[in-house]
């Protein structure tokens, strides 16, 4: 059993945190303030391969391992919670099924586009007002007319969708219900009909763009459907695997900047006559911070090696992204209190990390959908190898 990251792998590690350390953290408060996304630094990833992560080299893709995936989005984490957010669910939700399942007609059209950082990005629209974990339940209908898919519906939270050059949405094409009744079109952003509506105004992540979606009779060909009718609730909860993975490495991420804002306070900071980092108060948060991130990271890297070798790897990604997320909530927010009066202040940027960090216990799967998933898997007669 080997730990340690193979030489390729910390070759992209190095080469990816000098990337962020000069061309995003730099920018981040600004991000935060402004809510603009940073597209200079984006425009940037293509050559390197960020945007491409899970994208075949054929297609412009780097097609790295799922290790050196989660590895990426850790460090865009470290960066800049908001930039790190749009990049992991351009990968992990508005790339991978159509990587997984799109005909190669599609691939060809989009996948070199949108990973060459020339273009816009991909988005996934699966939320709406009354449908959100209970995927079910989703009410945007697609219906055929002649050679094209005439859809209707209202989608909520797309993450990506004001900055997208397609929305994979996935709608019900057959009205009478059951696993079966879903499947995923791929809607061009500039398709007449479809609506895009401001960005949302939220607690943080600001410069991540957030929109509703309205489609009203928005016109697609047919051939625009990803994979076979029908089957858009497996390529849903399959792509929501990888992409917890990516939400738990957004997590250990921003736990791993707070905490070195933290561990760098505590040592600079006195307070009766000694650096606050001589309390055993401070010690032991400071402790049980570099415990929980080491922890949360092999709970990624390992769904992540298990994705990797083509092992089942649900349970692990809900029990990574469980772990991670509420470690990286825990983790900023005791930070702040390291900082004290100054963690509350928007000049430090702890309590941004904060805000970022409270969206990842939510987005993708909430922390007790997680829950549920890790126990239908414990009681389940069905155990992965």
């Amino acid at each position: 059993m080997d730990f340690d990251l193979n030489e390729e792998q910390r070759m992209w590690q190095k080469a990816v945190h000098d990337f962020v350390a000069a061309e995003v953290r730099p920018k981040a408060h600004e991000t935060d303030e402004t809510g603009e996304f940073n597209w200079p630094a984006v425009r940037k990833m293509g050559a390197l391969g960020l945007l491409g992560l899970n994208i075949p080299e054929e297609f412009g893709g780097a097609g790295v391992d799922a290790v050196s995936a989660a590895i990426a989005i850790e460090e865009l984490g470290w960066a800049c919670g908001s930039t790190a957010l749009a990049i992991a669910a351009h990968n992990g939700l508005g790339t991978t099924p159509l990587v997984l399942y799109g005909s190669e007609e599609l691939k060809q059209k989009w996948l070199p586009l949108v990973a060459s950082g020339k273009g816009k990005l991909g988005a996934l629209a699966l939320t709406e007002p009354g449908a959100g974990s209970d995927l079910q339940g989703i009410q945007t209908k697609a219906e055929k007319d002649g050679d094209e898919w005439v859809i209707n519906g209202t989608k909520m939270w797309c993450t990506n969708a004001s900055i997208a050059e397609y929305i994979l949405t996935l709608v019900r094409t057959d009205p009478k219900g059951g696993p079966r009744s879903l499947s995923m079109i791929l809607v061009p952003t500039d398709t007449p009909g479809l609506s895009i509506g401001p960005p949302e105004k939220k607690m943080g992540l600001k410069g991540s763009p957030t929109n509703a979606v309205t489609y009203e009779n928005v016109r697609v060909p047919l051939a625009n459907l990803i994979g076979e009718e029908g089957n858009g609730l497996h390529q849903t909860l399959t792509t929501l695997d990888g992409g917890r993975i990516s939400i738990g490495a957004i997590s250990i991420g921003l736990a791993q900047a707070a905490f070195e804002y933290a561990v760098s306070y505590a040592k600079e900071r006195h307070a009766f006559g000694a650096p606050i980092a001589s309390f055993q108060a401070i010690q032991w948060m400071l402790a049980d911070a570099a415990t929980e991130i080491t922890a949360a990271r092999h709970l990624v890297y390992y769904a992540a090696w298990r994705k990797h070798k083509g092992k089942p790897y649900t349970q692990e990604a809900a029990m990574a992204k469980l772990f991670a997320t509420e470690m990286g909530e825990r983790v900023c927010r005791n930070a702040i209190q390291i900082f004290g009066g100054y963690g509350y202040s928007r000049e430090y940027p702890v309590e941004r990390m904060y805000r970022d960090a409270r969206l990842m216990t939510i987005g993708e799967g909430t922390s007790e959908i997680q829950r549920l998933v890790i126990a239908r898997h414990l009681l389940s007669d069905k155990k992965g190898g």
